[in-house]
């Protein structure tokens, strides 16, 4: 058992809902690390699995482990209760399905004491399934300076979220998580520290990132788009210096109020990302992103395109829809 520093230097947070597939594999990892003085915060969001009985068994054995019981609040919730509970300056994410290697504290550690400009660095990851095998298929484009973050940043997310150290009192000041950006309040908290802190990733992989059916993103694709895209159109309100009309806000409006929120075109800014995003997962185009997916074809002006999709859909097994989006696409542009 290795006992807690009095004022560590770092707090690791692990939110966990019905997580017991692979927290053992998970809170070994953190255990394992060659950087061994931190806290261990795992909080419990109201879990109906054996998800508290295995942190409890762990945080017996291991005084560095806190856990946390509360109610199902949801992740955004549990992050900023344990940024709130977090005694050290520095804070790492961690996921409960996914496996830290030994040397990733550490070598967040370091960069953070030689770049105080910094207020998160990442690091690169590599995609395992559900059973622990290696996704070779996947590549992603690694970006690592701030520079290239801040580029990116408008068009995808750069940063993989149970991968990043952050300074505890940046997040903070910037407002912490957002309850409105659920499904993206990562992708939003990247937006806003990146006009107050510098961002980093490490390039070396010190993360294995799991990808299974039973994530957020796998789940809840159209909801996630739709809040990174109304998040990016917030970033840029406050970017000209005008006031971010989501501030407060405890769930994002229906994307047809957005133009009143944003300006003309921000409906169909965020209907086009989400049309991008679903137009090869034909249950999503048929499903969630029907709405998103017609209204696209409504309002694009070059429509030739767009036929394929109507051909799509029928392929899929939707052809009430193919017709529908075909109708969509002989209309005047309104």
């Amino acid at each position: 058992m290795t006992l807690p520093p009095n004022d560590p230097p770092l707090s690791v947070l692990l939110s966990a809902h019905n997580a017991e597939a692979f927290l053992d594999e998970a809170i070994e990892s953190v255990l394992a690390q060659d950087f061994p003085a931190f806290e261990f915060l795992i909080l419990d969001d109201g879990s109906q699995d054996a998800t508290r009985a295995i942190a409890e068994g762990y945080a017996a054995r291991d005084a560095r482990i806190r856990v946390i019981a509360g109610d199902h609040r949801g992740l955004v919730d549990g992050l900023n209760r344990l940024l709130e509970e977090a005694r050290a300056p520095i804070v790492a994410r961690f996921d409960a399905d996914d496996i830290c290697h030994p040397q990733r504290f550490s070598r967040q550690m370091q960069f953070l004491e030689a770049h105080p400009d910094h207020g998160l660095v990442g690091c690169e990851t590599d995609q395992i399934d559900s059973t622990g095998a290696p996704r070779p298929d996947v590549e992603y484009g690694w970006v690592h300076d701030h520079e290239e973050i801040v580029r990116c940043l408008p068009l995808w997310s750069p940063l993989v979220h149970p991968a990043v150290m952050m300074r505890r009192d940046v997040v903070r000041e910037a407002g912490g998580y957002r309850r409105a950006y659920r499904r993206a309040e990562d992708y939003d908290l990247w937006l806003r520290l990146s006009t107050r802190t510098k961002l980093a990733n490490l390039p070396e992989r010190l993360l294995w990132y799991r990808v299974h059916p039973g994530q957020v993103g796998e789940k809840h694709l159209v909801e996630q788009v739709r809040a990174a895209a109304t998040a990016l159109l917030a970033h840029r309100q406050r970017l000209s210096g005008k006031p971010d009309p989501t501030e407060g806000l405890a769930s994002l409006p229906p994307t047809a109020a957005l133009d009143a929120l944003f300006g003309p075109g921000s409906a169909a800014f965020v209907n086009q990302r989400v049309f991008e995003e679903v137009l090869y997962v034909p249950g999503e185009l048929a499903g969630a992103g029907w709405d998103a997916a017609l209204a696209h074809a409504a309002a694009s002006r070059d429509r030739r395109p767009l036929w394929r999709v109507a051909t799509r859909l029928l392929r899929a097994g939707h052809p009430a829809k193919a017709g529908r989006f075909a109708a969509a696409l002989l209309m005047p542009r309104a």
